[in-house]
């Protein structure tokens, strides 16, 4: 899908998303590609394994390589989050520190609400996590309500879910299209008229028991109605009536006969 551009959120509104020593390039591109998802850009890794590029981070990025050509290297998470004005800390584990600890609704109704401020989100390690001396330079803690039986999440999917949650508290989670009726509905005429006609096809065909037409002409409206069709609806059902009831041309049953011998 093509990248949004005019209507984005200024970057500088967005938060920063920082992995720290991630291992795997095939992480770090995922990451890209759950961060371009939610219109998220700035990616900071602190010291990633075997340097930088990595090789295979832009296949695993799947087109989002306009956040790859602009991540920065730093040596340290303090070097990484110098600039920022609020910093959060993920982990999936209680750590003991006095801190609050919310779940990533909840954290990025905050972010969003620090407008204009610089703000950071650090994912830990893909084995380990984050180091408790890392997590005691956040502001908060952010942890996701993941089943107790199976708590761990892949670097990507951990940014994925913040993502989702940050362009919903900032009001962008648009859906891209919708099931709307592309037709008006039915106009009452057509729908009496396509009763009719089916009321007669069937007694024609001698669906009705000769006590009980009335009660199951007016079942077979109720059904219908709950259908709330449109014109398209009906046009397409009065279609289908006439194939069903009008004679078969015989070479079109010849053929029919032929091909199932």
């Amino acid at each position: 899908m093509p990248r949004e551009t005019s209507t984005e959120i200024p970057l500088g509104i967005a938060p920063v998303i920082i992995l720290v020593e991630p291992q795997l390039a095939e992480n770090i591109g995922m990451t890209a590609r759950a961060m371009a998802n939610f219109g998220l850009s700035e990616l900071r890794l602190v010291n990633p394994k075997n340097g930088w590029p990595k090789k295979g981070v832009r296949e695993a990025a799947s087109g989002a390589t306009h956040v790859l050509d602009t991540a920065r290297i730093y040596a340290d998470v303090p070097e990484a989050i110098g600039d920022l004005n609020y910093v959060l800390a993920t982990t999936a584990r209680e750590r003991g520190q006095m801190k609050r600890v919310l779940g990533p609704d909840e954290a990025m109704r905050e972010v969003v609400a620090r407008d204009g401020q610089r703000v950071g989100i650090l994912f830990g390690r893909e084995r380990v996590g984050l180091s408790n001396e890392e997590v005691s330079l956040a502001d908060a803690i952010v942890t996701f309500p993941v089943s107790p039986d199976f708590p761990s999440l892949n670097l990507a999917q951990g940014v994925l879910l913040t993502g989702y949650e940050w362009r919903r508290a900032a009001g962008r989670a648009r859906l891209p299209f919708s099931g709307e009726m592309l037709s008006p509905p039915a106009t009452r005429e057509a729908l009496l008229s396509l009763f009719d006609s089916l009321e007669a096809a069937l007694g024609r065909a001698g669906y009705y028991p000769a006590d009980k037409r009335e009660i199951m002409a007016r079942n077979m409206r109720d059904i219908l109605h709950r259908m709330s069709m449109t014109e398209q609806d009906v046009r397409t059902l009065r279609g289908a009536l006439r194939a069903l009831t009008l004679p078969r041309r015989s070479g079109r049953s010849d053929e029919r006969g032929r091909d199932g011998d």
